[in-house]
């Protein structure tokens, strides 16, 4: 009996197989987040230091050169490089103020604009033509981090699919039908086969081969935790994709509605879609 009984409190004790994936599923989360946090970490150091290295070597020209000329140039290079160096600060700082779990009414354009600050020197390494197509759309309820976040990962990814350079186009569009404003992330790129292209958003499943030369990529984690973060405001994801010719990854997101008198909802739009085209 006493066997019995201390068998029964034991099974009690330990967590069901629903508390155990729910404590694996937070786990992995957190997985996530470190994963996005170091792939930042990197991407601003990197960035700092190339403005660094921009500064002390013209700063040496300027030492060794007494002419005026010579100096006057070092001067405006040291100066831009400086300039370049506070937009990053205020791009880190902006990240640094919205740490609120909280969604609310966000500039998107601001969020992407911050986000290619930080990728700038990178994309113009390899060579990556950026185009902005921005309409006047209105703020979006969001968590400025989080978004930035994906909107960082699907650059990135987007760069990665164009290691011979190419085009990347961001392009936002207020979707008055739904309430929503649809982002569009699209490269030029080798494209994703239809075979893979349904299962870019599961977790640990990656078409690259590991981090690349930056040390970026490879885990599997990325698209999986931007659609994590995108289901969380009541959004959607889905992404399109030709062998050849590149891939577009749309995110569509609700529209911050002011204080106003109750109206009739909008229903959320969940899930995810991946579409191939044919070549």
């Amino acid at each position: 009996m006493n066997d019995q009984a201390e068998s029964s409190s034991k099974n009690l004790d330990e967590p069901s197989l629903q508390e155990q994936i729910e404590m694996l599923q937070a786990q992995l989360n957190e997985a996530q987040k470190l994963t996005a946090l170091g792939e930042l970490t990197s991407t601003i150091t990197h960035e700092f230091n190339n403005v660094l290295m921009t500064i002390i070597n013209y700063a040496k020209i300027g030492i060794r050169h007494k002419d005026e000329p010579t100096r006057d140039k070092a001067l405006n290079k040291i100066h831009t490089a400086a300039n370049r160096a506070a937009k990053i600060t205020n791009s880190v700082l902006g990240m640094a103020r919205n740490r609120s779990d909280q969604h609310e009414p966000t500039d998107l354009h601001r969020l992407i604009d911050d986000a290619l600050v930080l990728l700038d020197r990178e994309m113009t390494k390899y060579r990556i033509v950026i185009e902005k197509q921005f309409e006047d759309v209105p703020e979006v309820l969001a968590n400025g981090n989080q978004i930035q976040q994906v909107l960082l990962n699907l650059m990135i990814n987007a760069r990665q699919a164009m290691p011979n350079g190419g085009r990347l186009l961001i392009r936002t569009v207020h979707d008055a039908s739904t309430g929503m404003v649809d982002l569009t992330v699209r490269d030029t790129g080798s494209g994703i086969p239809r075979d893979k292209l349904r299962r870019i958003f599961d977790r640990f499943f990656t078409t690259k081969k590991g981090p690349d030369a930056t040390g970026k990529g490879g885990t599997g984690l990325g698209l999986a935790m931007c659609r994590d973060i995108i289901e969380s405001h009541n959004g959607r994801i889905r992404a399109e994709s030709t062998v050849g010719k590149g891939t577009a990854i749309t995110l569509k997101l609700p529209i911050a509605r002011p204080a106003v008198a109750p109206t009739a909802a909008v229903a959320p739009v969940l899930g995810i879609q991946a579409r191939a085209t044919s070549q």
